[in-house]
């Protein structure tokens, strides 16, 4: 063993020291060994920084920016909502469907932002449910994890794999290349599931209810008695308010009534628009109508407008929580509104928003808003948009934000743009199925076109990308070239075929699974996967056997980190909401580790045979 080697060597066990005690944090490391490695000599500074214009680190910050469309424009939710739909009580079939929703979902963009997204579908549905969130955590995390085995750009070390097989003159993996060994694994997953969850403690997660604390859009109708004050007028064909403004119709002047929001019927669905003076009503147009003062009846309005009556029931706001939103506003001592009324303070024409509820104390009044005097410390429920609401914490108006809805939470920045993002995202992985164009150049029209539709924005997608991520595989990269021109992968290779000398093929691959997943409990499966491709094509070009099945091998292991909350960000962002300790982990994820290794082992040579003819 030259000298050279050892010093590649000490860095490369300096870096899985600290990643493993996480000190510094993983991008610091990898930027500590693009700085150490051309001080031994091996490469030079040019080559420790050529990981900077590898293609598959440009692909990988694409995939992050086409994922965070498909979260701004609430794809990734509909998806979720659609789950708790189809669900229905059984906690299998709500298990196995949020599974196959992660798993679906994770194979076009990171499984850790796929976490994310579904770590409060799931606690929703737990608490719909009324079982507890640990029951529906670790099949979370499992199945994003799983994810990564079904299609070439669902995790890092898929990329990172690929690419080691271009730099060695190798023809890459298609992009469905995985899915045919993902697939009967997820299946497994979610039937080991249904037994092995009964070994997790049956108790509430830590997060379960943390947004019992803030109050929805429906809780405050229930507590300022909205119901009889709300409601939904549809406009007829024959109404003669037609063609006319807001400003020529008054309501509030001749019927002490607020617009509060127009609903105007569009191709696909509704939209609802903001109401103006110069709003001009439609035939079919709805008009979401707050009565300033009781009122036995509101048929009367309704046969003189030419108005519909709709229903209108608490569960109507939160399905609208994207456009209306409420909050709490404070009068403080030194507010303009104390001692006047709200039209005298014409709050609505100044905010944008409608006072629909007043509170003296911790009473809520049922008397005429209108004419309401408002005093310091009364608590007012506005209702408008996100947007107005949000203005409310610069502008001068009197007030001050007390409580947001918790509905404020999930609010998408791009609603209307759901069918865009899906759109690019066909394009994209349409052309990486046929080839008709490299996958970088594929994923960076998506983002262009993400942007040229409005789906996101440049600032969104700077921050949707996990720099912490790319900075760690670029730093890793170098090692591959060290370690090759010093010898070290070869010394590694042949190692691994002196302990299979003689065995078959079966013993190779399986020593090989073993190796990369038992790496991956202490560095980073991206690491990993730079570590053990180069030392999977020297095994295969020992065995004179092909390299794509100890290729896969190496990324099917990478991905199964299912042991420890510490082996992948997909298994610790679930740590604290399903309330898991290290032993849950050990005691679920170690035997389906070995369940899974099996498994491939098994089935890697079937599809890829290791000599074809």
């Amino acid at each position: 063993m030259n000298t050279d080697l050892l010093l590649v060597l000490g860095l490369l066990v300096s870096a899985i020291v600290m990643f493993a005690i996480n000190r510094p944090r993983m991008d610091a490391v990898g930027l500590l060994m693009i700085v150490a490695l051309p001080l031994t000599g091996v490469i030079s500074m040019s080559e420790a920084l050529a990981g900077f214009a590898d293609s598959n680190i440009v692909l990988i910050a694409a995939l992050f920016v086409i994922g965070e469309g498909l979260v701004r424009t609430g794809v990734a939710r509909r998806l979720g909502d659609l789950l708790i739909a189809k669900a229905g009580k059984s906690q299998t079939r709500l298990m196995a469907l949020l599974m196959v929703a992660v798993c679906g979902l994770g194979s076009m963009m990171s499984s850790t932002a796929v976490t994310a997204i579904f770590i409060p579908v799931a606690l929703r549905i737990a608490q719909n449910t009324g079982s507890a969130p640990n029951r529906l955590m670790m099949p979370l995390s499992m199945a994003a994890l799983i994810s990564g085995m079904t299609t070439l750009v669902a995790t890092a070390p898929n990329l990172v794999v690929n690419g080691e097989l271009m730099r060695q003159g190798h023809k890459g993996f298609h992009f469905f290349a995985f899915s045919p060994f993902g697939i009967p694994v997820l299946i497994l997953a979610i039937v080991y599931m249904c037994f092995a969850r009964r070994m997790l403690p049956d108790g509430a997660g830590a997060g379960s209810g943390a947004s019992s604390r803030e109050p929805s859009l429906a809780d405050w109708i229930e507590q300022y008695g909205l119901a009889a004050r709300e409601h939904r007028l549809c406009v007829r064909a024959n109404s003669p308010v037609v063609g006319k403004t807001l400003a020529e119709v008054d309501l509030r002047a001749t019927s002490g009534a607020n617009i509060v929001a127009v609903e105007r019927p569009s191709r696909l669905s509704s939209r609802l628009i903001r109401p103006s003076r110069d709003t001009v009503l439609q035939s079919g147009d709805v008009l979401l109508i707050d009565l300033l003062a009781p009122c036995p009846s509101i048929e009367p309005l309704c046969a003189k407008l030419g108005l519909e009556v709709l229903p209108l029931a608490g569960a109507y706001f939160s399905d609208r929580s994207q456009d209306i939103g409420m909050a709490e506003v404070i009068v403080p001592a030194d507010s303009g509104l104390v001692g006047r009324t709200i039209l005298e303070a014409r709050f609505r024409t100044r905010t944008g928003l409608t006072v629909i509820g007043v509170r003296h104390g911790r009473e809520a009044t049922g008397a005429d808003l209108a004419r309401e005097v408002l005093h310091i410390g009364d608590t007012l429920l506005v209702i408008g948009s996100w947007q107005d609401i949000e203005r409310l914490r610069t502008d001068d108006a009197g007030v001050s934000i007390l409580r947001m809805a918790a509905d404020a939470k999930d609010i998408l920045p791009m609603p209307g743009k759901a069918l865009h993002a899906v759109g690019c995202l066909l394009l994209v992985v349409a052309l990486m199925v046929t080839g008709a164009l490299p996958n970088v150049q594929a994923a960076l029209i998506g983002c262009l076109l993400m942007g040229l539709l409005g789906v996101i924005d440049l600032p969104s997608a700077y921050r949707s990308i996990d720099w912490k991520t790319l900075v760690l595989i670029v730093g890793m990269l170098p090692f591959s070239i060290a370690l090759q021109r010093t010898g070290g992968v070869e010394i590694a290779a042949d190692a691994l075929m002196s302990v299979t000398s003689n065995a078959g093929a079966h013993v190779v691959l399986a020593c090989l699974f073993f190796v990369t997943m038992s790496l991956g409990l202490f560095i980073s499966n991206t690491a990993t996967a730079v570590l053990m491709a180069p030392v999977a094509l020297a095994v295969a070009n020992d065995l004179g056997a092909s390299p794509y099945p100890l290729a896969m091998t190496v990324a099917l292991a990478a991905s199964t980190a299912f042991v420890t909350p510490v082996s992948s960000p997909v298994n610790t962002l679930v740590v604290t909401p399903g309330n898991y300790k290290f032993g849950d982990f050990v005691k679920v994820g170690g035997p389906f580790a070995i369940i899974v290794m099996i498994v491939c082992v098994f089935l890697v040579p079937v599809l890829m045979p290791l000599y074809p003819t």
